[in-house]
Protein backbone atom coordinates (compact mmCIF):
# COMPACT_ATOMS: atom_id res chain seq x y z
CA UNK A 1 0.00 0.00 0.00
CA UNK A 2 1.00 3.60 -0.67
CA UNK A 3 0.55 6.45 1.84
CA UNK A 4 0.87 10.11 0.80
CA UNK A 5 0.79 13.52 2.51
CA UNK A 6 0.19 16.62 0.42
CA UNK A 7 -1.46 19.98 -0.13
CA UNK A 8 -5.00 19.31 -1.39
CA UNK A 9 -5.86 22.17 -3.75
CA UNK A 10 -8.70 22.89 -6.13
CA UNK A 11 -7.17 23.85 -9.49
CA UNK A 12 -8.71 26.90 -11.17
CA UNK A 13 -7.48 26.30 -14.71
CA UNK A 14 -7.82 28.48 -17.82
CA UNK A 15 -6.15 29.36 -21.10
CA UNK A 16 -4.57 32.81 -20.89
CA UNK A 17 -2.09 34.88 -22.90
CA UNK A 18 1.42 36.17 -22.18
CA UNK A 19 0.01 39.53 -21.14
CA UNK A 20 -1.97 37.80 -18.39
CA UNK A 21 1.23 36.16 -17.07
CA UNK A 22 3.03 39.52 -17.21
CA UNK A 23 0.19 41.18 -15.30
CA UNK A 24 0.89 38.89 -12.32
CA UNK A 25 4.66 38.70 -12.84
CA UNK A 26 4.83 34.91 -13.41
CA UNK A 27 6.68 32.69 -15.88
CA UNK A 28 5.77 29.47 -17.69
CA UNK A 29 6.89 26.03 -16.45
CA UNK A 30 7.18 27.28 -12.89
CA UNK A 31 5.29 26.85 -9.63
CA UNK A 32 5.17 29.50 -6.91
CA UNK A 33 3.35 30.23 -3.68
CA UNK A 34 0.86 33.09 -3.97
CA UNK A 35 1.92 36.40 -2.45
CA UNK A 36 -0.45 39.29 -1.72
CA UNK A 37 -0.05 40.62 -5.29
CA UNK A 38 -1.18 37.27 -6.77
CA UNK A 39 -4.45 36.84 -4.82
CA UNK A 40 -6.62 38.80 -7.34
CA UNK A 41 -5.71 36.22 -10.04
CA UNK A 42 -8.42 33.86 -8.77
CA UNK A 43 -11.27 36.37 -9.17
CA UNK A 44 -9.79 37.52 -12.47
CA UNK A 45 -9.91 33.94 -13.82
CA UNK A 46 -13.44 33.26 -12.52
CA UNK A 47 -14.85 36.53 -13.88
CA UNK A 48 -13.01 36.71 -17.21
CA UNK A 49 -11.63 33.34 -18.32
CA UNK A 50 -14.33 30.65 -17.79
CA UNK A 51 -11.99 28.38 -15.83
CA UNK A 52 -12.34 24.67 -15.11
CA UNK A 53 -12.40 23.58 -11.46
CA UNK A 54 -10.37 20.37 -11.11
CA UNK A 55 -9.17 18.43 -8.06
CA UNK A 56 -5.47 19.21 -7.77
CA UNK A 57 -2.46 19.51 -5.52
CA UNK A 58 0.68 17.71 -6.65
CA UNK A 59 0.65 14.78 -4.21
CA UNK A 60 -3.10 14.31 -4.51
CA UNK A 61 -2.73 14.09 -8.31
CA UNK A 62 -0.07 11.38 -7.91
CA UNK A 63 -2.19 9.50 -5.36
CA UNK A 64 -5.28 9.60 -7.64
CA UNK A 65 -3.30 8.32 -10.65
CA UNK A 66 -1.63 5.53 -8.63
CA UNK A 67 -5.03 4.40 -7.30
CA UNK A 68 -6.45 4.45 -10.85
CA UNK A 69 -3.60 2.26 -12.11
CA UNK A 70 -3.46 -0.24 -9.22
CA UNK A 71 -7.26 -0.42 -9.23
CA UNK A 72 -7.63 -2.21 -5.89
CA UNK A 73 -9.76 -0.73 -3.09
CA UNK A 74 -7.65 0.96 -0.40
CA UNK A 75 -4.36 0.65 -2.32
CA UNK A 76 -3.56 4.36 -1.87
CA UNK A 77 -4.32 6.62 1.11
CA UNK A 78 -3.85 10.38 1.08
CA UNK A 79 -3.71 12.87 3.97
CA UNK A 80 -3.92 16.66 3.79
CA UNK A 81 -5.83 19.63 5.19
CA UNK A 82 -8.94 21.24 3.67
CA UNK A 83 -11.39 23.94 4.76
CA UNK A 84 -14.95 23.31 5.87
CA UNK A 85 -16.39 24.83 2.69
CA UNK A 86 -17.76 24.25 -0.80
CA UNK A 87 -14.33 23.69 -2.39
CA UNK A 88 -13.46 21.18 0.36
CA UNK A 89 -16.65 19.25 -0.47
CA UNK A 90 -15.67 19.32 -4.17
CA UNK A 91 -12.30 17.75 -3.32
CA UNK A 92 -14.00 15.03 -1.25
CA UNK A 93 -16.34 14.23 -4.15
CA UNK A 94 -13.49 14.14 -6.68
CA UNK A 95 -11.39 11.81 -4.49
CA UNK A 96 -14.34 9.49 -3.94
CA UNK A 97 -14.97 9.37 -7.71
CA UNK A 98 -11.34 8.20 -8.16
CA UNK A 99 -11.67 5.61 -5.33
CA UNK A 100 -8.88 7.35 -3.42
CA UNK A 101 -8.93 6.80 0.35
CA UNK A 102 -8.59 10.22 2.00
CA UNK A 103 -7.81 11.26 5.56
CA UNK A 104 -8.52 14.98 5.40
CA UNK A 105 -7.87 17.19 8.39
CA UNK A 106 -10.77 19.67 8.21
CA UNK A 107 -10.14 23.15 9.58
CA UNK A 108 -12.18 26.33 9.95
CA UNK A 109 -8.98 28.40 10.28
CA UNK A 110 -8.78 28.95 6.50
CA UNK A 111 -10.62 28.15 3.25
CA UNK A 112 -9.67 25.16 1.09
CA UNK A 113 -6.48 25.85 -0.88
CA UNK A 114 -6.61 26.78 -4.56
CA UNK A 115 -4.11 26.77 -7.41
CA UNK A 116 -4.34 29.08 -10.42
CA UNK A 117 -3.29 27.08 -13.48
CA UNK A 118 -2.42 29.52 -16.25
CA UNK A 119 -2.09 27.76 -19.59
CA UNK A 120 -0.36 29.42 -22.57
CA UNK A 121 0.01 27.24 -25.69
CA UNK A 122 -0.20 24.03 -23.62
CA UNK A 123 2.55 25.10 -21.16
CA UNK A 124 1.55 25.99 -17.62
CA UNK A 125 2.36 28.37 -14.77
CA UNK A 126 1.09 27.56 -11.26
CA UNK A 127 0.23 29.96 -8.44
CA UNK A 128 -0.75 28.11 -5.26
CA UNK A 129 -2.70 29.74 -2.44
CA UNK A 130 -2.24 27.03 0.20
CA UNK A 131 -4.71 28.47 2.75
CA UNK A 132 -6.12 25.45 4.65
CA UNK A 133 -3.46 23.12 3.18
CA UNK A 134 -0.74 24.73 5.30
CA UNK A 135 -2.82 24.27 8.46
CA UNK A 136 -1.92 20.57 8.36
CA UNK A 137 -0.53 19.58 11.76
CA UNK A 138 1.80 16.92 13.14
CA UNK A 139 -0.99 16.03 15.59
CA UNK A 140 -3.05 14.84 12.59
CA UNK A 141 -0.13 12.67 11.41
CA UNK A 142 -0.01 11.26 14.96
CA UNK A 143 -3.79 10.64 15.07
CA UNK A 144 -5.05 7.07 15.26
CA UNK A 145 -6.48 6.90 11.72
CA UNK A 146 -3.32 8.33 10.09
CA UNK A 147 -1.01 6.18 12.23
CA UNK A 148 -2.91 3.08 11.08
CA UNK A 149 -2.51 4.12 7.43
CA UNK A 150 1.23 4.69 7.97
CA UNK A 151 1.61 1.29 9.67
CA UNK A 152 -0.27 -0.45 6.83
CA UNK A 153 1.76 1.18 4.05
CA UNK A 154 4.99 -0.16 2.55
CA UNK A 155 5.68 2.89 0.36
CA UNK A 156 5.42 6.63 1.11
CA UNK A 157 5.25 9.57 -1.30
CA UNK A 158 5.27 13.27 -0.37
CA UNK A 159 5.76 16.25 -2.69
CA UNK A 160 8.51 18.65 -1.64
CA UNK A 161 5.88 21.41 -1.37
CA UNK A 162 4.86 20.02 2.05
CA UNK A 163 8.28 21.06 3.44
CA UNK A 164 7.11 24.69 3.50
CA UNK A 165 4.82 24.04 6.48
CA UNK A 166 5.01 20.42 7.70
CA UNK A 167 8.64 19.28 7.74
CA UNK A 168 7.86 17.65 11.11
CA UNK A 169 5.30 15.30 9.51
CA UNK A 170 7.70 14.50 6.67
CA UNK A 171 10.43 13.57 9.14
CA UNK A 172 7.96 11.48 11.17
CA UNK A 173 7.17 9.41 8.06
CA UNK A 174 10.83 9.35 6.93
CA UNK A 175 12.04 7.91 10.23
CA UNK A 176 9.23 5.33 10.33
CA UNK A 177 10.20 4.20 6.81
CA UNK A 178 13.93 3.91 7.67
CA UNK A 179 13.28 2.05 10.93
CA UNK A 180 10.94 -0.45 9.24
CA UNK A 181 12.84 -0.84 5.93
CA UNK A 182 9.97 0.70 3.97
CA UNK A 183 10.34 2.84 0.84
CA UNK A 184 10.32 6.63 1.34
CA UNK A 185 9.94 8.79 -1.78
CA UNK A 186 9.62 12.52 -2.47
CA UNK A 187 9.41 14.93 -5.37
CA UNK A 188 11.72 17.94 -5.82
CA UNK A 189 8.49 19.81 -6.79
CA UNK A 190 9.78 23.34 -7.59
CA UNK A 191 13.07 25.25 -7.88
CA UNK A 192 12.18 27.67 -5.02
CA UNK A 193 12.44 24.84 -2.48
CA UNK A 194 16.20 24.76 -3.16
CA UNK A 195 16.57 28.55 -3.24
CA UNK A 196 14.92 29.54 0.07
CA UNK A 197 17.34 28.71 2.94
CA UNK A 198 14.87 27.23 5.50
CA UNK A 199 13.22 25.04 2.83
CA UNK A 200 16.62 23.89 1.55
CA UNK A 201 17.70 23.02 5.11
CA UNK A 202 14.50 20.97 5.58
CA UNK A 203 15.10 19.20 2.24
CA UNK A 204 18.69 18.35 3.19
CA UNK A 205 17.46 16.77 6.43
CA UNK A 206 14.85 14.66 4.60
CA UNK A 207 17.30 13.75 1.80
CA UNK A 208 19.21 11.20 3.86
CA UNK A 209 16.03 9.17 4.24
CA UNK A 210 15.03 9.18 0.58
CA UNK A 211 14.90 5.91 -1.36
CA UNK A 212 13.44 7.40 -4.55
CA UNK A 213 13.55 11.05 -5.67
CA UNK A 214 11.42 12.34 -8.54
CA UNK A 215 11.86 15.68 -10.29
CA UNK A 216 12.10 17.50 -13.61
CA UNK A 217 15.06 19.03 -15.41
CA UNK A 218 14.65 22.61 -14.09
CA UNK A 219 14.34 21.38 -10.49
CA UNK A 220 17.35 19.12 -11.05
CA UNK A 221 19.48 22.04 -12.24
CA UNK A 222 18.56 24.19 -9.21
CA UNK A 223 19.09 21.25 -6.86
CA UNK A 224 22.52 20.56 -8.38
CA UNK A 225 23.57 24.13 -7.55
CA UNK A 226 22.06 24.08 -4.04
CA UNK A 227 23.73 20.76 -3.19
CA UNK A 228 27.00 22.00 -4.78
CA UNK A 229 27.30 18.93 -7.01
CA UNK A 230 29.70 20.76 -9.33
CA UNK A 231 27.97 19.99 -12.62
CA UNK A 232 25.11 21.28 -14.78
CA UNK A 233 24.74 17.99 -16.66
CA UNK A 234 21.37 16.47 -15.67
CA UNK A 235 22.67 12.88 -15.87
CA UNK A 236 25.64 13.75 -13.66
CA UNK A 237 23.38 15.53 -11.19
CA UNK A 238 21.15 12.43 -11.01
CA UNK A 239 24.17 10.16 -10.48
CA UNK A 240 25.75 12.34 -7.78
CA UNK A 241 22.41 12.91 -6.01
CA UNK A 242 21.76 9.16 -5.95
CA UNK A 243 25.16 8.57 -4.29
CA UNK A 244 24.71 11.10 -1.46
CA UNK A 245 24.70 9.65 2.10
CA UNK A 246 21.62 7.63 3.07
CA UNK A 247 20.24 6.41 6.43
CA UNK A 248 18.78 3.11 5.22
CA UNK A 249 21.59 1.34 3.36
CA UNK A 250 19.47 -1.75 2.64
CA UNK A 251 18.70 -0.34 -0.82
CA UNK A 252 20.42 2.22 -3.07
CA UNK A 253 18.74 5.57 -3.72
CA UNK A 254 17.09 5.97 -7.11
CA UNK A 255 16.86 9.42 -8.73
CA UNK A 256 14.31 9.87 -11.53
CA UNK A 257 14.31 13.07 -13.64
CA UNK A 258 11.71 13.69 -16.33
CA UNK A 259 12.52 16.14 -19.14
CA UNK A 260 9.23 16.77 -20.93
CA UNK A 261 9.41 15.12 -24.34
CA UNK A 262 13.10 14.24 -23.87
CA UNK A 263 14.15 10.90 -22.32
CA UNK A 264 13.54 10.25 -18.63
CA UNK A 265 16.77 9.74 -16.68
CA UNK A 266 17.06 7.14 -13.92
CA UNK A 267 20.22 6.95 -11.79
CA UNK A 268 20.68 4.08 -9.33
CA UNK A 269 23.60 2.01 -8.08
CA UNK A 270 26.19 4.07 -10.00
CA UNK A 271 24.44 3.68 -13.37
CA UNK A 272 22.33 6.07 -15.46
CA UNK A 273 19.67 4.79 -17.85
CA UNK A 274 17.61 6.85 -20.30
CA UNK A 275 14.03 5.88 -21.13
CA UNK A 276 12.62 7.50 -24.30
CA UNK A 277 9.25 9.25 -24.03
CA UNK A 278 6.67 8.17 -26.66
CA UNK A 279 5.18 10.97 -28.79
CA UNK A 280 1.56 11.98 -28.12
CA UNK A 281 -1.10 12.86 -30.70
CA UNK A 282 -2.19 16.15 -29.15
CA UNK A 283 -0.96 18.31 -26.31
CA UNK A 284 -3.71 20.09 -24.34
CA UNK A 285 -1.81 21.17 -21.23
CA UNK A 286 1.18 20.00 -19.20
CA UNK A 287 -0.39 20.67 -15.78
CA UNK A 288 -0.11 17.50 -13.70
CA UNK A 289 2.16 15.68 -16.18
CA UNK A 290 4.95 15.14 -13.65
CA UNK A 291 2.47 14.17 -10.94
CA UNK A 292 0.84 11.65 -13.27
CA UNK A 293 4.25 10.22 -14.20
CA UNK A 294 4.97 9.60 -10.50
CA UNK A 295 1.55 7.98 -10.05
CA UNK A 296 2.10 5.54 -12.91
CA UNK A 297 5.68 4.81 -11.84
CA UNK A 298 4.72 4.15 -8.21
CA UNK A 299 1.72 2.00 -9.19
CA UNK A 300 4.09 -0.41 -10.94
CA UNK A 301 6.71 -0.13 -8.20
CA UNK A 302 4.05 -1.12 -5.64
CA UNK A 303 3.52 -4.29 -7.67
CA UNK A 304 7.22 -5.18 -7.75
CA UNK A 305 7.78 -4.37 -11.43
CA UNK A 306 11.14 -3.48 -13.04
CA UNK A 307 12.36 0.13 -13.33
CA UNK A 308 11.76 -0.06 -17.09
CA UNK A 309 8.12 -1.11 -16.53
CA UNK A 310 7.72 1.65 -13.92
CA UNK A 311 9.04 4.29 -16.35
CA UNK A 312 6.84 2.96 -19.18
CA UNK A 313 3.76 3.19 -16.96
CA UNK A 314 4.77 6.72 -15.87
CA UNK A 315 5.12 7.81 -19.48
CA UNK A 316 1.71 6.33 -20.29
CA UNK A 317 -0.13 8.04 -17.39
CA UNK A 318 1.60 11.37 -18.14
CA UNK A 319 0.59 11.04 -21.83
CA UNK A 320 -3.06 10.55 -20.80
CA UNK A 321 -3.03 13.64 -18.59
CA UNK A 322 -1.31 16.02 -21.05
CA UNK A 323 -4.00 15.24 -23.64
CA UNK A 324 -6.68 16.55 -21.22
CA UNK A 325 -7.19 19.70 -19.15
CA UNK A 326 -5.63 19.30 -15.72
CA UNK A 327 -4.93 15.97 -14.06
CA UNK A 328 -7.90 14.08 -15.51
CA UNK A 329 -7.93 10.49 -16.77
CA UNK A 330 -11.29 8.84 -15.97
CA UNK A 331 -12.17 8.35 -19.65
CA UNK A 332 -8.82 6.71 -20.55
CA UNK A 333 -7.96 3.01 -20.49
CA UNK A 334 -5.68 1.76 -17.68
Amino acid sequence: KLFCIGNPLLDVSADVDQAFLDKYGVTLNNAILAEEKHIPVFDDLIQNKKPLFIAGGATQNTARVAQWQVNEPGAVTYAGAIGKDKFGEELKKASAADSLTTLYYETDEAPTGTCAVLVVNSERSLIANLAAAEKYKITWTQSESVQKAIADAKIFYIAGFVLTHSADSIMHVAKHAAENNKVFTMNTSAPFLFEVPPFLAAYKEAWEYLDIVFGNESEAATMGKAFELGTEDIKEIALKASAMPKKNTARPRMVVFTQGADPTIVAVDGKVTEYPVPKVDKLVDTNGAGDAFCGGFLAMYMQGKSVEECATAGHYTASVVIQRSGCQFADAKR
